[in-house]
């Protein structure tokens, strides 16, 4: 999930925040693996508007939904969109270290809220990250991403 008002100075907050952050401070994206690991971004609106779909549905008993766009992105297209909307900035750092229980492909099988609900995301991604750098202009961000990066090594979870 990734749009405004998103923690910028928690680097676990999610990965447009975090490399944001890192953009408007100058620094280099530092990106795990090799970048192209893919993952579903949705914006936060998308999100509440299938809330909204959950909370008026008619049915009765307990149902689970996934919620995304079901469309898989690497990491390093989302830094590319990012850097680019911020007017650019240092190049991304690839780091060749993968994280202990990060998968390399997540993203949403959206069919069942879409069958059930009729969801669709609605928010394309450009018009997303457009809308998350708009806002991030006007925040001001601690970049804590190193810190959390050596006390993943401390703790030997990177490999």
């Amino acid at each position: 999930i990734y749009g405004p008002r998103q923690s910028l100075s928690n680097p676990y907050t999610g990965a447009a925040a975090i490399f944001s952050s890192r953009l408007l401070n100058g620094n280099a994206p530092l990106i795990f693996e090799d970048g192209l690991q893919t993952r579903d971004f949705i914006h936060v609106s998308d999100i509440v508007a299938a809330n909204v779909l959950a909370l008026e549905w008619q049915q009765e008993g307990c149902h689970v939904f996934n919620v995304g766009t079901g469309r898989p992105l690497s990491i390093v297209k989302l830094v590319s969109l990012i850097s680019e909307r911020l007017g650019n900035g240092p190049s991304a750092q690839i780091l060749h270290k993968f994280r202990e229980g990060d998968i390399r492909h997540c993203y949403a099988d959206i069919s069942r809220i879409r069958a059930s609900l009729g969801f669709a995301p609605r928010i394309m991604l450009e018009e997303g990250v457009k809308d998350l750098i708009g806002w991030v202009r006007e925040q001001e961000a601690v970049d804590m991403v190193e810190n959390a990066t050596r006390e993943l090594e401390e703790k030997g979870l990177t490999l």
